[in-house]
């Protein structure tokens, strides 16, 4: 997962899936296992969440950081093409 879900969210989903197991042992196969199931399905989604939202960010920020070295770059050239035009424009300096 490489370091996109945080310790929290990996202990959270630890206590969820220990709490839902030890509900099956204790309540058994009754109609409460479906409100356990949806306990533990949303905390799963949640974490998925989160770890997408990581993975989007991460992209992000990589086409940012494209953007803003191809716009340097860009800023550095018509810098030195103003300076260098400046000098050739006026001879008598």
């Amino acid at each position: 997962m490489n370091g996109h879900i945080d310790i929290g969210s990996f202990i959270i989903a630890l206590i969820t899936l220990g709490l839902f197991v030890a509900s099956l042992f204790i309540k058994g196969l009754t109609h409460d296992l479906f409100l356990e199931t949806g306990v533990f399905l949303v905390s799963v989604k949640i974490i998925v969440m989160a770890y997408k939202n990581s993975v989007a960010v991460g992209h992000l920020d990589e086409k940012l950081d494209t953007i803003l070295t191809a716009l340097s770059k860009e800023n550095d050239q018509s810098a030195n093409m103003t300076d260098g035009s400046q000098d050739r424009s006026n001879p008598r300096e």
